[in-house]
């Protein structure tokens, strides 16, 4: 007998499965998106679901498997750029899967990354990612995710331990530096943020891989430490103004510290490129929208969720580092200066 929408009611997986001429349970395995089943009956579950606009209960089927269908997502902060993109594109990354991202905020701060990790974990997730790994051990958060035995991975950052889905960060400082010394500047300064940040250490390393290919002196009094702000990038231009001889062109290791030092340099009577070239990193959308257009190394967000999405749902043996491959965007923020 033909199944049809009963009136005021939505179709159930039952009625699905009978369009579908299969078993109750077949068209469940076909609709599971995070490990559909294969074959002709399958093929005309999903079919069938397509055409009747039916969308799979997810809470119902996480209640039978004790799932709460949430993954939790520790960031610094929100108005950070880098950290709003890659939770925008976590979002997606479990939407695409049935699953909810919930997110906190911590200041970098792991006192207040326990407090509030435990508010998480008291909503039965199913897992974290967290953006705010550090090198210098000081993550009571991690430690208690590891002591509970709760699924993690980690996400822009590394703490050298844990499964993690970085960029090539080392790649990208050296692609980065490369790009102004052969637009002939050998005096470059390097803006990098936390020092028990594992991007920022990567991305100095890539900077002086290439300023040691370039057999150019890495000069101590232009590195810098920051903490990724627009705030702390224009205090490091105030610095490098001061000095008795500036650089000719900064490496920022994020876009932010870079528009800080711009607008700081410019508001000083220093033109950019003409007297100071720039590169940041990350190529999120001011730098595109910048007075002058700025030269970034660009990530893949998006490629970085799935990495960390899969990582979580699907944990390695032993550590893992998933890398995703950066590339250099050129604007208008380097020019050309002769040796």
């Amino acid at each position: 007998m033909a199944v049809s929408p009963r009136d005021g009611q939505q179709l159930t997986l039952s009625d699905i499965a009978a369009l579908a001429g299969v078993s109750r349970s077949a068209a469940s395995r076909a609709l599971d998106r995070r490990s559909p089943s294969g074959g002709p009956g399958a093929e005309r579950v999903r079919e069938v679901a397509r055409r009747m606009g039916y969308v799979p209960n997810s809470w119902a089927a996480n209640l039978r498997l004790q799932r709460s269908g949430i993954i939790g997502v520790v960031v610094p902060r929100l108005t950070d750029t880098v950290m709003a993109m890659l939770y925008e594109a976590i979002v997606e990354e479990c939407t695409s899967r049935s699953l909810h991202a919930e997110v906190i905020t911590t200041g970098d701060d792991p006192r207040v990354a326990l407090e509030r990790g435990r508010s998480l974990l008291a909503q039965r997730i199913d897992g974290m990612i967290l953006t705010t790994a550090r090198t210098d051990g000081a993550d009571p958060l991690l430690t208690e995710l590891q002591d509970l035995g709760i699924a993690y991975s980690l996400a822009l950052r590394t703490d050298g331990k844990s499964s993690a889905a970085v960029v090539d960060d080392r790649a990208g400082g050296r692609v980065a530096t490369a790009h102004l010394l052969e637009r002939g500047h050998n005096r470059i300064a390097f803006v990098g943020g936390p020092s028990y940040a594992s991007s920022s250490q990567q991305r100095e390393l890539g900077f002086r891989d290439a300023m040691a290919e370039a057999g150019d002196d890495v000069a101590p009094e232009l590195i810098f430490e920051s903490n990724f702000s627009m705030e702390a990038g224009g205090q490091v231009a105030q610095r490098l103004l001061s000095l008795a001889k500036p650089p000719t062109a900064v490496f920022t290791a994020n876009d932010s510290l870079a528009v800080g030092l711009v607008a700081v340099a410019q508001r000083s009577g220093i033109k950019v490129p003409d007297d100071l070239s720039v590169v940041g990193y990350n190529d999120t959308p001011i730098a595109a929208h910048m007075a002058v257009p700025l030269t970034s190394v660009k990530v893949s967000f998006p490629d970085m969720a799935k990495n960390a999405v899969d990582l979580l749902l699907s944990p390695p043996k032993k550590f893992e580092l998933r890398m995703t491959s950066p590339s250099l965007v050129t604007r208008k923020s380097v020019a050309t200066i002769s040796k």
